[in-house]
């Protein structure tokens, strides 16, 4: 994949742009087996591939420029606006709202905020697509200010993407380098995106978590269901389980899952998810899973894990090695501290390893591992 933004100089955030696809799998594959080390009982299988451009479901559109001429895209050192609409990390129907959007900045007088001298508005555009095609779309402001105008102009913007689902303002008052902050306002009577993946409906709310690729995502559910599924345990949980793709791929008749996550928007999104699949042996419950985990009386058969880049840290990990549990799915977006925690469970040891190229074009991957007791 080429990339005229990177040629130029003017956008570096795809590290690895340039390299040859395969070069770039081959290297992570690399990297990955180095941290997790030789292992007679490891059965490494074959890399998860999807498209290398195009693939992104969600723009996260920094804004700059003025009304008349909004940027979106990302700030330069200087903290001014470059505008990326044309980056090929997006399908062609994700990038054709962009330049809708920026028309929408003008038409509702939308000031971008202006990093260097803390002044204007809008500040990010945050944009989801669906499998289906369908749209949610968040304005993140300084302040309340300009959501008026946004409700005044929003039958535009509804009747120019006819596809626009889910519209929302959050709200992030203070100058800080975060996409978003904690409040949200709905503007639209729709609150969730359904995202299909494998003939499951995922409801996405404005601050839930979703994996960024939803090709390779649904590999991802697909082949730790396969596992669970071989080793059918009657109990499950699914800690830090986001919107419940797990919990919800590996829901079965007799078997009784648990879903725990710290987001109360994403356990929501799963319970309503799970009432629209009808399964009853599934819940969820916002919580820490660590602190979950602690206190529960009895451990599981089986535990899925999905924690952020910092691992699932040296108390749960504690928790898991002193537990009963026969199996653990660790499903890891840092090979760093997946191989920190695998050290602090020696009698839970991978016996099946896989690498998904989640993140084309950078040096990040997923990589999915079945821990088995010894």
């Amino acid at each position: 994949m080429r990339c005229p933004y990177f040629d130029a100089g003017v956008c570096r955030s795809c590290t690895w742009m340039g390299r040859p696809h395969g070069e770039q799998v081959a290297d992570k594959e690399r990297h990955c087996l180095n941290l997790l080390g030789e292992r007679d009982d490891l059965v490494w299988l074959p890399p998860v591939t999807g498209r290398e451009s195009g693939y992104r479901n969600k723009a996260k559109m920094v804004v700059g420029g003025t009304v008349e001429q909004p940027t979106l895209g990302i700030l330069d050192a200087g903290g001014k606006g470059v505008d990326l609409q044309g980056c090929g990390l997006y399908p062609a129907s994700l990038a054709a709202t962009f330049p809708v959007l920026a028309a929408f900045v003008t038409r509702a007088s939308l000031t971008p905020y202006d990093v260097p001298a803390r002044t204007g508005e809008l500040k990010n555009l945050l944009v989801t697509q669906s499998p289906d095609g369908d749209l949610m779309v968040r304005f993140v402001l300084r302040s309340q200010e300009p959501v008026a105008r946004i409700r005044k102009h929003l039958p535009w913007l509804l009747g120019v993407l006819p596809q626009l689902r889910v519209v929302s303002v959050n709200l992030l008052p203070d100058h800080k380098a975060v996409l978003e902050g904690d409040r949200e306002i709905l503007l639209t009577a729709t609150e969730t995106l359904r995202m299909r993946v494998n003939g499951i409906d995922l409801h996405l709310r404005p601050q839930s978590f979703f994996q960024t690729n939803t090709e390779v995502a649904a590999a991802l559910y697909r082949h730790a269901t396969a596992w669970v599924e071989e080793l059918a345990p009657v109990s499950v949980w699914d800690l830090y389980c986001g919107v419940g793709g797990f919990a919800l791929h590996v829901a079965a008749p007799g078997r009784e899952v648990v879903g725990i996550e710290t987001s109360t928007e994403a356990i929501a999104s799963a319970t309503v998810s799970a009432a629209d699949l009808g399964l009853a042996g599934v819940r969820f419950a916002a919580g820490d899973a660590t602190a979950f985990a602690l206190g529960a009386d009895a451990a599981p058969d089986l535990v899925i894990v999905n924690p952020p880049r910092r691992g699932i840290g040296e108390a749960l990990s504690r928790w898991l090695e002193a537990s009963g549990v026969r199996h653990v799915v660790y499903s890891s977006c840092n090979a760093v501290s997946l191989a920190r925690d695998l050290a602090a469970m020696p009698s839970l040891r991978p016996r099946r390893a896989q690498v998904l190229d989640m993140f084309p074009q950078t040096t990040h991957y997923e990589v999915l591992t079945l821990l088995e007791r010894v």
